[in-house]
């Protein structure tokens, strides 16, 4: 049914499938992070977690033994304290310090491979680039079901990570915005930040697997702060990452093969196109309603300085108050002058009488909260 609806092949749905199932799992950790600060911190684990995978690989020498993915995991936990040790000497900053390890912990696991592990079938550009076209060629079976190994995988960790984060949702929100008061009230901040660690380290491994490290990376950022644009409450944020990164994934999917480009690559690409769309328009927070608010700002504080300016020249200075000198009195350029006073006579703040200007009730009233405000201040 759904493959005549959409005129795709179940290995094609198959594939954008996978996508949103990474996505989802990555977008759900990578919240954190972004909140954290710590969203280079999901590069470097992405890159490094290939060190692990030849570590092990290098033990057990087996390509589909489950220790490849404790090795990653544990090398991933290694990174994140490796970056803090160097941070915490204060004569490396963080962002140094994770430009120092992930490069040389890649750079290991590529030598590794290159040396002990050339006919392991681990190929370096496909781990960056990922080639999800070629999931639903591995498949496993379970309960009855066919499906490509990856997705499997990838099901089990987004499950992981929803047990996670659903029993210590309280206290992973407390560490995330006040490590210092769940210290106070008794949490380990410490657990609880190795912890999340754990669970990006895992998602990286599977993840690095299914897509490869670019896509990692760009699904771990992009949908969580992409979010953060749109609402300022922590569960709507997760629940808006997991949608976006999805909605990158199927976009994704749909123009690499109108431009018969990767897949991984498209992806990532639409991760930031979504992100462009919502930067400019979202409706608090995008740069067209910055500008808006900045716009309407520019206009009410000219207004308020008219008000004050009529204020505290009475009736009696008739200079002061004369609407062709206006501009001159407050330095204004005569058509800015001219749009000042038009909009403050369709608010009700000033009258024209004569050839001069007085305020009006209301006017006086805005006129005097500023000059308390302004005092008060």
């Amino acid at each position: 049914m759904l493959e005549e609806l959409l005129g795709l092949r179940t290995s094609q749905i198959e594939v954008i499938g996978l996508g949103v199932l990474v996505a989802v799992t990555c977008a759900l950790v990578g919240v954190f992070l972004v909140l954290r600060r710590m969203a280079m911190m999901g590069d470097a684990i992405s890159h490094t977690v290939f060190f692990g995978i030849i570590a092990a690989f290098l033990i057990v020498r087996d390509i589909d033994s489950p220790w490849l993915v404790v090795g990653a995991t544990a090398v991933g936990v290694l990174t994140v304290w490796l970056v803090e040790v160097l941070t915490r000497t204060r004569r490396v900053k963080e962002d140094a310090a994770i430009g120092l390890v992930f490069p040389f912990l890649f750079s290991l696991g590529v030598i590794m491979v290159s040396m002990f592990a050339s006919n392991a079938h681990i190929d370096t550009h496909v781990v960056l680039l990922g080639e999800p076209a070629l999931a639903p060629f591995d498949r496993m079976e379970l309960f009855g079901v066919d499906l490509p190994h990856a997705t499997w995988v990838m099901g089990a960790i987004l499950l992981i990570n929803l047990l996670c984060i659903g029993l210590f949702y309280k206290e992973i929100k407390l560490a995330t915005f006040d490590a210092g008061l769940s210290v106070t009230l008794g949490f380990s901040a410490g657990l609880i930040h190795y912890g999340l660690m754990t669970l990006v380290s895992l998602t990286a491994v599977g993840a690095f697997d299914a897509v490869g490290a670019i896509l990692v990376i760009a699904l771990l950022v992009g949908p969580p702060v992409t979010a953060y644009l749109l609402t300022d409450r922590l569960i709507t944020m997760i629940g808006l990452s997991m949608v976006i990164g999805a909605i990158s994934a199927v976009s994704g999917y749909f123009v690499a093969r109108a431009l018969d480009s990767t897949i991984s690559g498209s992806m990532a690409l639409m991760v930031g196109v979504w992100f462009a769309l919502v930067f400019l328009a979202a409706p608090e927070r995008g740069v067209l309603a910055v500008l808006r608010r900045r716009e309407r700002q520019k206009w009410e504080f000219a207004q308020q300085v008219l008000a004050v300016h009529l204020l505290n020249h009475p009736a009696g200075e008739l200079e002061e108050r004369h609407i062709d000198h206006m501009y001159r009195h407050l330095r204004w350029a005569p058509h800015f002058a001219q749009s000042v006073l038009q909009r403050a006579q369709r608010r009700g703040l000033v009258v024209p009488v004569d050839e001069y200007l007085e305020l009006t009730p209301r006017g006086q009233q805005l006129a005097r909260q500023l000059l308390t405000h302004m005092g008060q201040g």
